[in-house]
């Protein structure tokens, strides 16, 4: 039997959230602006949250199970959509899921042996070939976008945006400590803790 489960993808430039409830699954997707005085996923994530509930006629101590989306992506978006993933499970004392992103990409692709490879800017690309949907047969690359082409003959990047519906199914099943809710950055972040003392 299906678990009542809340799906969450902060990864990229939208906030994607997904309620399944018995046969049903809905999605609830918003973008972010960009600019000085607009909200971003940690202004907005909870009233989201709360407005797929109430259209659902869900609460939250009806949640059994909770996915969300682990990177690579958006610094800011991981953090934000996994602090409230754990936050929320902990709360309710239910499970957490972690479901990497190129993971995700790959449960909508019916072949064999092909890689998934997405725009990481910079010139640079994430990559990882998979045996078939969900299957990986490599951990992911940080790679450069000629690169990660050639290696993987592609000729274009793959489109990013995770399908939520491949999501929360995939989701449903999972064992929670073998796919854990902590960030997979692949790329280290720009930001550097300093070291304690005077820098000169």
């Amino acid at each position: 039997m299906s678990k009542i489960l809340l799906a969450i993808d902060t990864s990229g430039a939208r906030l994607q959230l997904a309620l399944s409830a018995g046969d049903q699954i809905d999605i609830l997707v918003k973008d972010i602006e960009l600019g000085r005085f607009s909200k971003g996923f940690a202004e907005i994530i909870f009233d989201k949250i709360a407005e797929i509930l109430k259209r659902n006629d869900i609460i939250y101590q009806q949640l059994e199970r909770i996915c969300v989306a682990t990177g690579p992506g958006s610094f800011t978006g991981l953090r934000v959509g996994i602090s409230a993933a754990r936050g929320l499970a902990l709360g309710l004392d239910i499970e957490t899921i972690g479901i990497p992103n190129l993971l995700a990409l790959s449960l909508t692709n019916e072949a064999k042996n092909f890689a998934i490879v997405i725009d990481a800017r910079r010139n640079q690309s994430y990559a990882q070939n998979f045996y078939q949907a969900g299957e990986p047969n490599e951990e992911p690359k940080l790679l450069n976008f000629e690169d990660a082409f050639e290696i993987y003959k592609k000729h274009e990047f793959d489109d990013a945006i995770i399908d939520m519906k491949s999501f929360v199914d995939f989701g449903q099943s999972l064992d929670a400590a073998k796919f854990p809710a902590n960030p997979c950055y692949v790329r280290e972040a720009d930001a550097k803790v300093q070291s304690k003392g005077l820098v000169i």
